[in-house]
């Protein structure tokens, strides 16, 4: 199908963006990489009147660590997060994530901050994002703010974002000795997007007990979340495989799992709680050498 009309503007400034964001309201869109807008466009399930082609302005593809905190821009491409030497070193969770991530042209157009305010319930990036504990910087045209992840996605395409902020930056722990990371998903064939995701981000003392662990879970609800009552588990203890297969049998306990042609109810729970376990088995193998 093809678009309703629209009228186009490509800012080269923040600032002059949030104006005409301002200035529009909930007629106005943001274009980032456009694979998520542009397809709800053309099935006329998004109507803007005026896109806001962020492309542009200069500053928000940076990825730089700051003291032992990693800052991403919002435009950031995953095919840039997945090829970062840095990232490589101190946070590996987000080229593990972006390297499964669509195809090839999706990983070199679209980018870490339009997937995460699109907040499709099974996107690959709110999995790692929330494992790492990170926050998001919210730009306003008066103001800015920082918001936890765990707070920012509301539901399934919806988020805390109002219609005239936008996304800059995010924020995220740069990794620590004795850490290890893992991103696993079971895929959907067609799109590639998971039927089940699960990231881990933990680490160890030196006699192999978690110190600390988060684990962000995908596609199981209608919403990403943080597993809590399987990182309470862990936390403290010795990273066995008895506890850990326990331990991740409580990822959907509390959870209403999604139902859909790819995948029933129960099946995707179970999904879950195999993913769960082996990505904190992976995590932990990579934490100890």
């Amino acid at each position: 199908m093809i678009p309703a009309s629209f009228d186009y503007i490509a800012p080269k400034s923040l600032a002059e963006a949030l104006r005409a964001l301002a200035d529009h309201g909930e007629d106005a869109q943001i274009l980032a990489g456009g694979h998520s807008l542009l397809p709800l466009m053309k099935l006329r399930l998004a109507n803007p009147t005026l896109l806001i082609d962020v492309s542009k302005i200069a500053g928000l593809t940076e990825v730089r660590q700051q003291g032992d905190k990693i800052i991403i821009g919002a435009l950031a491409t995953h095919y840039q997060i997945e090829s970062s030497e840095l990232l490589k070193k101190s946070c590996p969770l987000l080229g593990q994530t972006a390297r499964v991530i669509g195809d090839v042209q999706v990983r070199n157009r679209g980018t870490i901050g339009g997937s995460l305010v699109h907040a499709d319930p099974a996107a690959d990036w709110p999995a790692a994002i929330l494992a790492l504990g990170g926050q998001l910087k919210i730009s306003g045209a008066k103001d800015e703010r920082w918001l936890d992840v765990e707070k920012f996605f509301l539901g399934p395409m919806t988020t805390a974002i109002a219609a005239s902020e936008i996304l800059t930056e995010i924020r995220l722990p740069a990794a620590a000795r004795r850490s290890g990371c893992a991103y696993l998903k079971m895929p959907q064939q067609a799109s590639g997007f998971a039927i089940v995701g699960v990231a881990v981000s933990l680490r160890v003392d030196v006699k192999g007990r978690c110190e600390d662990i988060g684990i962000g879970v995908t596609g199981l609800s209608d919403r990403p979340f943080r597993a809590h009552r399987v990182e309470a588990r862990l936390r403290g203890n010795k990273l066995t495989a008895k506890l850990i297969e326990a331990s991740a049998a409580l990822v959907s306990d509390g959870v209403d799992p999604l139902e859909d042609l790819h995948a029933g109810a129960d099946y995707r729970a179970h999904l879950a709680r195999v993913y769960t376990g082996r990505a904190i088995q992976a995590a932990a193998k990579r934490a100890a050498k």
